[in-house]
């Protein structure tokens, strides 16, 4: 692999897209598509189109956020790609706006409703990036919308499903404000009150996945374990982020909970599809903890 190739996958951050893959997943699975249309030829290439349509998002949205912390990463995250002048400046605009474009266009391949909750994904991407990040509510809210979105992308290769079951979003959107609070003063560290209010939101989202779990008709026996490893791993690593509070600790934390979207999904999976077909989807976990070592998550 030319260097080139590596930094421009480095800013996309590889294993953070694995995770944004699953929640298409997860979405699928919700739908009910996974139990009553496996056989359809058109059920698997929505799902490939959906799929591309979440890298190309995520991989965009990641991007632009590089572009526009430049200046601020340039004095607290010098090691960054851009920083380091090993990929300009236009060619991330470059690369940002064609997998935006792209995750857009695939998503409309699919159907209208994937196609404009595609285009609000890129929107709330880039509000987030330039703008709401710098604030303290509004920031975690705004990026957890958009996993909630992407969630819903997922269950739109069903139209009613995104009309019947949209409340289910507010389980990722609650989990992504909390990794963000818990990224706040990460360069930094002194963040105990956001990591504890993080420990908080963690688990309102347990007590969440019962209520609309029950209501939605989840496997709870089946989907237990999943969710329990999800917490666990949580949970440790923001206790241990909370008490040393360092740097070092947080980046952890935060790197811990992206990476455990793919269990969080693989819980959707098994509540809703069983777990023939959750166990492949946390099979993604070793992929992305290897992609994690390779190439930036933060």
């Amino acid at each position: 692999m030319s260097k080139k190739i590596f930094y421009l996958l480095t800013l996309l951050r590889p294993a953070n897209i694995i995770t944004a893959v699953s929640d298409i997943i997860a979405g699928v699975a919700i739908s009910g598509v996974l139990v009553f249309n496996t056989a359809s030829n058109y059920f698997i290439l929505d799902l490939v189109l959906l799929i591309l349509s979440t890298i190309g998002l995520y991989g965009g949205g990641i991007v632009f956020n590089d572009i526009f912390d430049l200046e601020a990463d340039t004095i607290n995250r010098p090691e960054r790609i851009l920083p380091r002048g090993l990929v300009s400046k236009n060619e991330a605009l470059l690369l940002g706006s064609t997998m935006l474009l792209m995750g857009i266009g695939v998503a409309f391949a699919v159907s209208v409703l994937s196609g404009i909750l595609a285009l609000i994904i890129s929107l709330l991407a880039l509000s987030y990036d330039k703008i709401s990040k710098h604030y303290s509510v509004a920031g975690p809210l705004n990026m957890g919308l958009c996993r909630g979105g992407n969630l819903l992308l997922g269950m739109s290769i069903i139209n009613d499903a995104v009309a019947n079951y949209w409340y289910i979003g507010i389980i990722p959107i609650i989990f992504i404000a909390a990794i963000t609070l818990t990224a706040k003063k990460e360069a930094f560290g002194n963040n105990k009150s956001a990591i504890l209010l993080a420990l908080m939101l963690d688990a309102i989202v347990v007590a969440l996945f019962f209520y609309i779990g029950y209501i939605i008709g989840f496997r709870f026996w089946v989907l237990l374990p999943f969710l329990l490893f999800w917490y666990g791993i949580n949970f440790f690593a923001k206790y241990k982020a909370f008490i040393y509070n360092q740097p070092i600790y947080i980046q952890k934390a935060v790197k811990t909970g992206v990476l455990s979207l793919i269990p969080l999904n693989a819980s959707y999976v098994a509540g809703s599809a069983g777990l023939f077909y959750a166990l492949p989807v946390l099979a993604l976990l070793p992929l992305s903890i290897l992609l994690a070592k390779k190439f930036a998550v933060t």
